[in-house]
């Protein structure tokens, strides 16, 4: 299983993850639902205690990865499928453009 840490700014914001299904699942964090209810990462995902799943990933998460000649370095540089929407993600978002951010989790590290 995949996931990553979503940071708003500086403040961790939830966990995307992929399950081992195939699955995504985004889950806001307790803390940034008490403390920001109303500042969401995307219109589309208001704040709330239950996460959003989805058979493929997110629009909003995709829309973060790179496209055009900067997805083909990334590909090549990391070795990572086109078509590994999560592993691009995780690979190449730590440092978007914009307020959001995508730190992967190691297995070792605690969620």
């Amino acid at each position: 299983m995949r996931q990553g840490n979503v940071y708003y700014k500086e403040t961790l914001a939830g966990i995307i993850l992929e399950t081992a299904e195939g699955d995504f699942v985004f889950t806001y964090d307790a803390s940034y639902v008490a403390h920001y209810p109303k500042q969401f990462i995307t219109f589309n995902m208001p704040v709330r205690t239950d996460p959003y799943t989805s058979a493929r990933l997110f629009p909003f998460f995709e829309g973060l990865i790179p496209e055009g000649w900067l997805l083909e370095i990334a590909t090549k540089n990391w070795k990572i499928k086109a078509n590994d929407s999560m592993g691009l993600l995780l690979a190449c978002c730590q440092n978007c453009i914009g307020a959001v951010s995508v730190i992967p989790i190691k297995e070792n590290d605690e969620v």
